[in-house]
C-alpha cells in the first residue's frame, strides 16, 4: 500500500496556554528553534510523502494564510473555521471532503519531536492496516515526554490496540497529537464542534483503534516554559 499523501493540520485553536507568545501571533507561528512550530509539521509531513495539507483556521487566521502562501510543499489548502471554533472532531469532519480516498494524518500544530530509529511518520505508514483499523495513534511514554505533566491518555494492548484508563487511574502512554484516520471513523459523527475522543471512543468498542509506539524524544510544546525546554532538548540532540 502507498504511503498517506495526505493530512490534515489542527490550528485553529485559541493558544490561551501559549500566551504572552501567543498574544501577537498564533500558536502555530510561534518560533520554536528558529522556525515557526507549524513548518516543522509541514516539514516533517512533506519528508514523509504528504503531497497535499488542509489547514483549518480561527483564531488569527489571517497571519496563518500569509504564512503558508509562502510555502511550496506540500501545497496546502484552508478549511475556514472563521465563523465557529469546531474543535478536533468537528475541524476535520468539515475538511473531510478535502481528505481523498484514502487514510489520512492528522497533526496538531504543537507537536514536535525527535526522531528516534527510524522515522515515525513512516513507521505509522507501513503500520496502518486497514483491515483491522479505523485509526492509528502515535503514543508516546508518559515518562519521558517533554512539556507533559498529565496522567496518560491510554493502555496499549499486545495486539496493539488501545483502551482507556479507569478514572483517575495512571497510564503508561500519552497521544502525541499525531494520528492516522480513515474517513469510516467519521461515519454517523455529531454535527457542529465536538471532539475527536467521542469517534475514538466508539472505536475502541468496536476495537477499531490502534497505537503505535513512539520511539524517539516527544515534546508537547504548548507553553512558553516548554518552548524553552524543547529549544533546549533539540540543541543538546545537534551537539
Amino acid at each position: 500500500m502507498s504511503a498517506p499523501d495526505t493530512a490534515m493540520i489542527l490550528a485553529a485553536g485559541l493558544g490561551t496556554r501559549m500566551r504572552p507568545l501567543s498574544s501577537a501571533v498564533p500558536k502555530p507561528l510561534v518560533p520554536l528553534d528558529g522556525k515557526a512550530l507549524i513548518d516543522h509539521v509541514l516539514n516533517r509531513l512533506a519528508l514523509a510523502g504528504v503531497k497535499k495539507a488542509v489547514v483549518n483556521v480561527h483564531y488569527m487566521a489571517d497571519q496563518i494564510e500569509a504564512h503558508l502562501a509562502g510555502r511550496a510543499s506540500p501545497a496546502f489548502e484552508i478549511s475556514n473555521e472563521r465563523d465557529l471554533l469546531l474543535d478536533t472532531g468537528g475541524g476535520v469532519l468539515r475538511a473531510l471532503p478535502r481528505l481523498g480516498a484514502g487514510p489520512f494524518f492528522i497533526h496538531n500544530s504543537d507537536s514536535v519531536w525527535i526522531e528516534g530509529a527510524k522515522p515515525c511518520l513512516e513507521q505509522m505508514a507501513q503500520a496502518w492496516n486497514p483491515d483491522v483499523m479505523d485509526t492509528l495513534l502515535l503514543l508516546a511514554p508518559v515518562t519521558g515526554a517533554l512539556g507533559y505533566a498529565g496522567r496518560g491518555d491510554f493502555t496499549l494492548g499486545a495486539d496493539g490496540k488501545l483502551s482507556r484508563p479507569d478514572s483517575g487511574e495512571e497510564t503508561p502512554f500519552v497521544f502525541t497529537g499525531v494520528s492516522l484516520a480513515h474517513k469510516r471513523l467519521f461515519a454517523d459523527a455529531p454535527e457542529g464542534k465536538f471532539s475527536l475522543n467521542i469517534l475514538w471512543d466508539r472505536a475502541i468498542e468496536a476495537g477499531r483503534i490502534h497505537g503505535l509506539r513512539h520511539d524517539g524524544v516527544w515534546m508537547h510544546v504548548g507553553t512558553p516554559d516548554a518552548v524553552r525546554v524543547a529549544e533546549e532538548c533539540m540543541r543538546r540532540a545537534r551537539e
